[in-house]
């Protein structure tokens, strides 16, 4: 796995008996993404997948929306050759670049985000920058409208969902040996598995999975389930929207601000997806639920 997870010494108790053994862990480490030389934002991120995770940040912040107006990512210069390194590179640690830098270099014409001290951001692996303003900034940035009209192309049916969580930790080949990691992960409507990203941070988990798309020309990623982990904050459910997936799911808690936007954009928003049970807190149109089984 090479910088995706470390060796650590640690002492076992198990009852009452004390024994040392070395314990895999995640790696954890910031990198600093740059878009024209110029810094934008520093993130702690499992390393691995970073053009990807930087591309994917770049279309939540409205940046981008398409590959062709990526022109391309590198690792900074300062340690091999011209600076520049592949991601399996990158992941196995050769040279002496630590490769915790990338700077975006956009197409011709695509407008350079405004990067001031108000703007510079500082993400953290649980969340981002939330706030009522947001919703607003998604209203203003988002390129694609999700289809919510009752007749949306895109529905799932309760037990297809029900079947996502156990697909998508089936899929986390790091958190088997780590315990460590969040996921993301899309699927088709009909459950079947397309892409698995996984990242100490939720948000860069779905950054990884949203870069790869722009980076195959996929977006916007209108016919795609996305499901997390973990809880379903509002920089999730904005995410999802800003690449144009319809529905989002997670196996825990969303935030009032992430049903608030859900509302407003019609993201279909599902929480609490265990077993057979789910909350659907926005986006009801999307599920295929038998209308004489509802009840108020």
């Amino acid at each position: 796995m090479g910088r995706v997870t470390e060796r650590r010494r640690v002492i076992r108790i198990r009852d009452g008996a004390v024994s040392t053994r070395p314990d895999t862990l995640v790696a954890e480490e910031p990198l600093e993404i740059r878009v024209g030389g110029t810094s934008l934002a520093i993130t702690m991120r499992t390393p691995g997948d970073d053009f990807a995770l930087a591309a994917g940040f770049l279309v939540s912040e409205g940046v981008l929306a398409s590959a062709g107006e990526l022109a391309n990512i590198v690792y900074c210069a300062g340690a091999t050759g011209g600076g520049t390194a592949g991601p399996d590179e990158a992941e196995s640690g050769g040279g002496s670049n630590s490769y915790n830098v990338v700077d975006v270099r956009l197409a011709d014409g695509v407008p350079v985000p405004d990067i001031s001290l108000e703007r510079h951001v500082y993400t953290t692996s649980s969340c981002g920058l939330c706030g009522k303003a947001s919703l607003d900034a998604v209203r203003t940035t988002a390129r694609w409208a999700l289809d919510t009209s009752p007749d949306a192309p895109v529905r799932i049916a309760p037990e297809t969902l029900s079947a996502l969580p156990d697909r998508l930790r089936a899929a986390q080949r790091v958190f088997e040996r780590t315990g460590g990691l969040h996921a993301a992960a899309l699927f088709t409507a009909d459950g079947e598995l397309l892409d698995i990203r996984e990242d100490v941070g939720r948000h860069n988990a779905v950054d990884k999975i949203v870069g790869r798309a722009l980076q195959q020309g996929r977006l916007p990623l209108s016919s795609a389930v996305l499901m997390v982990s973990g809880r379903a904050s509002f920089e999730l459910a904005q995410k999802a929207v800003m690449a144009g997936i319809p529905v989002l799911a997670a196996v825990s808690a969303p935030s009032s601000l992430a049903v608030d936007l859900a509302v407003e954009t019609g993201l279909t928003l599902v929480g609490f997806l265990r077993g057979a049970s789910m909350n659907v807190y926005a986006g009801e149109h999307r599920i295929a639920l038998d209308a004489a089984a509802t009840t108020g």
